[in-house]
Parts: structure tokens; C-alpha cells; sequence
């Protein structure tokens, strides 16, 4: 999810989707593995930053992530005057050294229905950032088929399926105690996860490293989860972090990018498998 929570005057539905903004625990540094991943980054006129969300870049010009992130920004108290937001795609974040691509609000398009539609908790929580600026020397991430979750799960192929991780944003080094340690990070991270259930929007994953899992934590939200098929992690985002639990020490809830809420919205922006 977005790294901060939403003001306390937001109506209640838009709290609930504002928990966890999600990033990377127990994990390790990512380097190039995922060059097409990246980082929301807000910078404030004070020179001060802090970082978001996540992302995939998924095709020229157009960078997957969560509707929540794009109410996140409007409705911080910080994002105001000469307020900016950057997308970089460097393993760490560097607004004064490194490459970044800065956009506007106006570059967002959001789920028309997010976050109103009601079927099964399904609030239609995906976006995508539009502009031709971004780099395409980087590589792609890959939308699945549709319902490629639900044949998995038909199979009986799921429940032993593994997912890779990807986001900046902030780290656990212990599941002792709730927050005390949760870090703030700059680093692009991954960690892969295990199965847990599925609903009709939603993939649910282990984070727990007790059973040999990380995941994600806050500013994670928007971030993909590749699918590994045949044993071998895929360039495919099978899903994008939303919530999970709020101490980022057991579960990650991420929303499908196989069903047709998803794709009906992402097929106006790319060719779909």
C-alpha cells in the first residue's frame, strides 16, 4: 500500500484500503534483477522525500500499480505547492544522482470503479502511470492469461507454487514486537513467498520467514508478485501488493491481475495475453 496512512477524515472504506502500503521483509538487495521495477518517490518543496509505492513497468509508457497509491498522494498533507513525484527504476533512490522520470497527477488513470465495487471485497485497486518518457532499455513485466490463478488452482498446482516479491520501502529485520523493527529503506528488495489461499480478486501469501517466506511491507503497495511456473520465477505479475497484516509479519493480500475487473481496465493500455 501507500507508505502512509490516509488522513482520519477519509470516509471509512477508503481507511480500510489504506492499511498496509507494504514493502519488502526479510529479504535481499535486488540489484538488476528487475530493472523494470519501480519506485513512487514524493519530493516536498523543503527538499525532503520519502518513498510510496511500487511498480512494473508492463509496456512503453505504461507503469502498473495501485489505485490507493494515486488517493494516497492527493490526500497527503505534505504534497502541496512545488510538490513533485518521481518514478526511478535505479536500485536505490537517488533524486539527485540518478535516473528519474518525474510525472503529474494527470499521468495516473485509475480503475473507474476503485474503490466502489462490492463484489467479494473486489475494489478494483489497480492503475497505470502513462508517459513516454519512461525508459525502454529496461524490459518488460507480463500480464498472465486470464483466470491463469484459478486453473493453477483447479490443477492443484497452486498450493506449492512459489511468487517473487519486488518494492522499495521499508524493511523488518525481526518479527519481534509490532513496529519496533520496521526500517525505512531506499533499496529496490525481493524475497520469494508461498502460497496461502484465493478469492475471486484476491491472492493471499505467506510473508512469515518461519515458513521459509518474506514479504511485503509499507511502501510495497502497487509492487509486483511474479509467479514462478515449472519451478522458474516468470516475468509474470500474477498480482499487486494491496494490504496484508499491518506489522508485516504473516500475510500478504494482493490483488489479481488475472480476473476480468483487471484486465478489462488494463486491456485499454496494453495487448493482453
Amino acid at each position: 500500500m501507500y507508505k502512509k496512512l490516509i488522513p482520519l477524515f477519509m470516509i471509512l472504506l477508503i481507511l480500510v484500503m489504506a492499511l498496509p502500503a507494504m514493502a519488502i521483509t526479510f529479504g535481499e538487495p535486488d540489484g538488476d534483477a528487475h530493472p523494470f521495477v519501480g519506485s513512487i518517490v514524493l519530493q516536498f518543496p523543503d527538499g525532503g522525500f520519502f518513498q510510496a509505492c511500487s511498480g512494473t513497468l508492463i509496456a512503453e509508457g505504461v507503469f502498473l500499480t495501485a489505485a490507493h497509491c494515486k488517493l494516497g498522494v492527493m490526500t497527503d498533507p505534505n504534497f502541496v505547492g512545488d510538490s513533485k513525484i518521481w518514478i526511478t527504476f535505479d536500485p536505490t533512490i537517488d533524486l539527485e544522482n540518478g535516473t528519474n522520470y518525474q510525472i503529474t497527477l494527470d499521468d495516473w488513470e485509475t480503475h473507474p470503479e476503485f474503490p466502489w465495487k462490492f463484489v467479494m471485497y473486489d475494489l478494483a485497486d489497480v492503475a497505470v502511470i502513462l508517459s513516454d518518457e519512461f525508459p525502454t532499455n529496461v524490459g518488460y513485466g507480463q500480464l498472465p492469461t486470464a483466470g491463469l490463478l484459478d486453473e493453477l488452482n483447479s490443477q492443484g498446482i497452486l498450493r506449492n507454487t512459489r511468487f517473487t516479491a519486488v518494492g522499495y520501502g521499508t524493511v523488518r529485520d525481526s518479527l519481534k514486537k509490532a513496529f519496533d523493527n520496521i526500517y525505512e529503506n531506499l533499496d529496490r528488495n525481493r524475497v520469494e513467498q508461498g502460497f496461502l489461499s484465493l478469492t475471486k480478486p484476491w491472492l493471499t501469501l505467506s510473508m512469515n520467514p518461519k515458513t521459509g517466506s518474506g514479504g511485503t511491507c509499507y511502501g510495497d503497495s502497487g509492487g509486483p508478485h511474479f509467479i514462478h511456473l515449472d519451478g522458474q520465477e516468470t516475468k509474470i505479475v500474477a498480482s499487486i501488493t494491496v494490504s496484508g497484516d499491518t506489522p508485516c509479519k504473516a500475510t500478504d493480500k494482493t490483488y489479481r491481475m488475472d480476473t476480468e475487473t483487471a484486465r478489462s481496465f488494463l486491456g485499454q493500455y496494453v495487448d493482453l495475453p
